[in-house]
């Protein structure tokens, strides 16, 4: 910054809710966060261990995990993208999206995965494994956001003057 520079007014924050925003305890969003993730990672261990992977086997369980989080996570965005990150619709955002949903994906795994097959001599599966894994996670977050937009609010029809 320059010496003689005078910063200018700063530009007005708002941070108040809409009036018709719901009232919701105040929690912090770590806790939110940390209840989501621990359910979700609870879900990831126990389908991967319902589900035998062989050692040297394409990672079906990552890959199946990671596709399915991400069309749950274009469908969240798509639901709670109709208003303010205020009140309820925050708490969800941050225990189901970031928490639940972040704990149950695992591209940190899909990544180990990769390197296995590479190292292990598969480099063919390992490239092959990265490119369907990022083009089907991409297209099941679509996927997801298509989905989404298609649900309906209650009452959403009712005030758009149509009949159910």
């Amino acid at each position: 910054m320059d010496a003689d520079a005078v910063p200018g007014p700063a530009a007005p924050v708002t941070t108040t809710p809409p009036a018709d925003a719901p009232v919701v305890p105040p929690l912090p969003a770590a806790l939110l966060v940390a209840a989501g993730g621990t359910v979700g990672v609870l879900a990831r261990a126990l389908l991967g261990q319902a589900v035998a992977t062989a050692p040297d086997g394409w990672p079906w369980v990552t890959l199946g995990i990671n596709v399915a989080g991400s069309c749950a996570l274009g469908v969240l965005l798509a639901v709670l993208q109709r208003g303010p990150d205020v009140g309820r619709r925050r708490a969800v955002r941050l225990a189901v999206g970031t928490g639940v949903l972040g704990g149950f994906t695992t591209y940190s795994t899909f990544a180990l995965d990769v390197v296995g097959l590479v190292e292990g001599g598969r480099v063919a599966a390992g490239v092959a494994y990265a490119l369907v894994s990022v083009t089907a996670g991409v297209g099941a977050a679509v996927v997801g956001l298509v989905l989404g937009a298609r649900v309906r609010r209650p009452g959403a029809v009712a005030r758009a003057g149509g009949a159910a």
